[in-house]
């Protein structure tokens, strides 16, 4: 689970439109009319992202952005406006920014750049450990946990590295303090030694105000440095300096500041062949290898894949105000024997994909789509047919997530005998998100079926 988005535009109609899109997307969110309606709310609403727009009044979203970064300095904050030039951009990075997005933007956009920078609730899920492999994994997380010391989680690319941190960091006596997360592989080059160790006012051309770097902004706390392989060599350096000394010298600073906290990093590369090929300091690497930990691939923890659907099926199907579907036996078959060389994230499509196409409370097998792996049987899933009582043959239906959740809508539609209020209770949404999506398909294809 996340915290909800709060979203600042001062333009009713497209704040409705950002909510729409946003609730769609499977988000939680909170609402503001302008800058100070927006602080007010974070006096008691805890956020997981602010996304403003930049040209408002009395307060604008510059402004914001200046008082959240002081205020609330781990919470991300997107800006966007419809009058985005590459310097404006750039000065907002620089101010703390997690990202500017010019106006106007796809709808696909906008969810691709909440889900990047998005806080989850820091009591989130408990980390899925029915396999032997991660049960013993866990133990020895829980007892590394109680120390200070590096930990290097290491793992392929989706097999939940950033979780297993953040169980590391709530089984910690640093709980009830900030858990700061950086993407070392998503910030530019330029923008990254500013992120992490914050600069001056005026240190460069468009620092107009002081920024805190994830170094301070993760005091007392942990701080994790995600895809630690990715950051450029100039940068290493003065990593190992922070790590050796506990102090961080903002850029365009004076003086050394000193900093209280815990370490981790994650990386999906063979780290010591990239110490090896001179991509990692090998003085870095030892540095943050106090306590290495493998993150297992998925396919490796073949108890854990049906519980793991059954979970994000709940956490899916609840955003979509609907009951989780049970899986049938053929289904926990077809999930249990499969690859899964996408590690977790493909499990997570193949679920939300068969919520999507799955009418009632059964998953069968068919309604998962699995893709096929070079060299294995071919294997051809039975059409999903509307009723079990018609013989019609029923084409299969598209496995973009996208083009799945169109069919769905106007499958429930035509169903309906296109009244939108008898469509929109079937589908679990708003008449107004329904209204919203229909309008987004008749921009696209020029019209719709007339049944809808």
């Amino acid at each position: 689970m996340a915290l909800p988005v709060l979203i600042v535009e001062d333009d009713d109609a497209l704040r409705e439109a950002l909510v729409d899109t946003l609730t769609l997307g499977g988000h939680d969110v909170v609402e503001a009319s302008d800058g100070q309606a927006a602080l007010k709310l974070l006096e008691h609403q805890r956020v997981g992202l602010v996304l403003s727009d930049v040209q408002m009044r009395p307060m604008d979203g510059e402004t914001l952005l200046a008082e959240v970064k002081r205020r609330y300095p781990w919470v991300p904050v997107i800006l966007m406006t419809a009058y985005g030039v590459v310097e404006k951009a750039v000065a907002a990075l620089h101010a703390g920014a997690a990202h500017y997005l010019p106006k106007p933007f796809e709808p696909d956009a906008l969810l691709q750049e909440v889900a990047r920078y998005l806080l989850p609730d820091g009591s989130e899920e408990h980390v899925i450990a029915e396999d032997p492999a991660m049960r013993s994994l866990l133990d020895v997380a829980r007892r590394v946990a109680q120390s200070d010391a590096s930990v290097l989680i290491t793992g392929e690319s989706g097999t939940g590295k950033e979780v297993l941190a953040r169980f590391i960091h709530r089984n910690s006596p640093r709980a009830d303090k900030p858990f700061v997360a950086i993407n070392c592989a998503a910030i530019p080059e330029q923008l990254l030694e500013s992120t992490l160790f914050g600069h001056e006012r005026g240190a460069f051309t468009g620092a107009a105000v002081q920024h805190i770097g994830k170094f301070e902004q993760a005091d007392g706390g942990t701080l994790l440095l995600d895809e630690i392989t990715e950051m450029p060599l100039s940068l290493q350096a003065k990593l190992l300096r922070v790590l050796q000394e506990r102090e961080v010298e903002r850029v365009g600073g004076t003086k050394p500041l000193k900093v209280d906290l815990r370490v981790l990093a994650t990386s999906n590369r063979d780290l010591p062949i990239a110490v090896a090929n001179g991509h990692f300091r090998e003085d870095l690497y030892y540095r943050l290898n106090v306590f290495p930990l493998a993150l297992p691939a998925l396919r490796e923890r073949p108890d854990d894949v049906v519980p793991l659907a059954r979970a994000m099926l709940a956490r899916h199907a609840a955003r979509m105000n609907r009951r989780a579907p049970a899986l049938t036996p053929e289904a926990i078959h077809q999930l249990a024997s499969h690859g899964w060389e996408g590690n977790i994230r493909e499990l997570d499509n193949v679920v939300q994909r068969a919520l999507i196409l799955a009418p009632g409370d059964v998953i069968e097998a068919a309604h998962l789509y699995l893709p096929q792996r070079p060299g294995a049987p071919a294997h051809t899933p039975a059409p999903v047919a509307a009723s079990s009582a018609s013989a019609a043959p029923v084409a299969t239906p598209p496995t973009d997530l996208k083009a799945l959740e169109k069919q769905h809508i106007l499958d429930a539609l035509r169903a309906s005998g296109g009244v939108r209020k008898l469509a929109a209770e079937r589908l679990g949404m708003s008449e107004r998100t329904l209204r919203y999506k229909l309008q987004q398909y008749r921009e696209e294809d020029g019209g719709l079926d007339a049944q809808v």
